[in-house]
């Protein structure tokens, strides 16, 4: 059997199917990328599995993914993400795009900003002190 056969083999016993889009992509591709797919999206990491499927769904929002908007979504559903806490990450996947347009249009110097973020990280960091 080759390296390639048995990587469609591993990803139907852990996926229960080869998915087209998978089936698609170079064989040397899907040799390399399914061990890391497998790891780091299917597997433990440092970052738990609720946390990477919210993180994936803000990302796909911001993309406008509707291919990733609806793995993500249903992911984080299965990792027990409940709907107060999408209800957050809506809100929230919105909140850095956003607040770089308004930096972005503004021509904001970039210096500037460093400086200011650093005052309010001490600010913060005394506050949390206390």
């Amino acid at each position: 059997m080759s390296k390639y056969e048995d990587i469609l083999k591993d990803i139907e016993e852990t996926l229960g199917i080869v998915p087209g889009y998978m089936k698609a992509l170079p064989e040397d591709v899907l040799i390399h990328d399914w061990g890391l797919y497998k790891k780091y999206y299917l597997g433990e990491t440092k970052i738990p599995a609720k946390y990477k499927e919210m993180i994936g769904l803000a990302i796909a929002a911001n993309i406008k993914c509707p291919y990733c908007q609806y793995d993500h979504l249903e992911a984080a559903k299965m990792e027990g993400t409940t709907e107060e806490e999408l209800s957050e990450l809506y809100y929230l996947a919105s909140f850095t795009s956003r607040w770089s347009a308004m930096l972005h249009a503004q021509n904001y110097n970039y210096e500037a900003f460093k400086k200011e973020s650093e005052k309010i990280k001490k600010h913060l960091e005394k506050k949390s002190s206390k």
